[in-house]
């Protein structure tokens, strides 16, 4: 039948997973880094994923689909509901959000001889939805981006990137925000001399990266910055 159904163009689509968590019915996945409309007869042509999307990849399309299949999507509504009360997850949806077990060595797990760690956080609040755009502590600043789960999967992230700078913190996920509006005026106000952008491996990691660049641009600034990625096991990719 002909019907109204979304079309995802994968060439502008980021893979942060955005689509995926608002439609409801389950008919996105994100495969091999992008979204895709895996279950035609999954959607219901609403449009519920459309507006999350920040690259503008998803738009409404009339084509020949098969019809909507509404006991089929609450019968997998209910097998995700049972699947979740487990704590598991399924292969589709967000990879960022997947589970998953690290093992470490006995050498991994041995106590580190070491004096006691010290905290380099230099200022609060750190949460970008958080921190004033104009504040004394970013005068002359080297600016911290990173995302809130690099903090965790990195051991050494005080010492080798908090460390002499301004640490402000966020995930674009969680917070269902672009931060690129903020970042631009905290780093258009202030004298900020370097930006580092910390993120995790996972797509939806790439608003965070997106929204830094954006507001560097934006900024009519020229600063030395740069991207480090953390693998979701604690090693530095790039």
């Amino acid at each position: 039948m002909i019907r109204k159904i979304i079309h995802i163009d994968e060439e502008k689509c980021n893979g942060c997973g955005l689509c995926a968590a608002a439609c409801h019915e389950g008919a996105i996945d994100i495969v091999d880094g992008k979204a895709r409309l895996v279950r035609e007869n999954f959607c219901d042509g609403f449009g519920d994923c459309l507006p999350g999307c920040p690259t503008g990849a998803i738009t409404f399309e009339e084509r020949e689909a098969p019809e909507y299949d509404e006991a089929a999507v609450k019968k997998a509504q209910e097998a995700k509901k049972m699947s979740e009360m487990k704590h598991e997850h399924h292969e589709g949806g967000c990879p960022g959000s997947r589970m998953m077990q690290f093992k470490q060595s006995e050498a991994e797990n041995a106590p580190v001889s070491m004096e006691r760690p010290v905290s380099r956080l230099a200022q609060w609040p750190c949460q970008i939805k958080l921190v004033p755009t104009q504040a004394p502590f970013f005068d002359g600043a080297k600016l911290l981006i990173a995302a809130d789960c690099t903090a965790y999967a990195y051991a050494n992230m005080h010492e080798e990137f908090m460390r002499g700078k301004v640490t402000i913190i966020g995930c674009p996920k969680l917070d269902d925000v672009d931060y690129t509006e903020k970042l631009t005026a905290i780093i258009r106000d202030n004298d900020i001399k370097s930006v580092t952008i910390v993120r995790m491996e996972v797509p939806c990691c790439g608003g965070l990266q997106r929204a830094a660049q954006n507001a560097l641009q934006a900024s009519g600034k020229f600063i030395p910055w740069q991207v480090v990625t953390i693998s979701r096991d604690g090693k530095v990719l790039d």
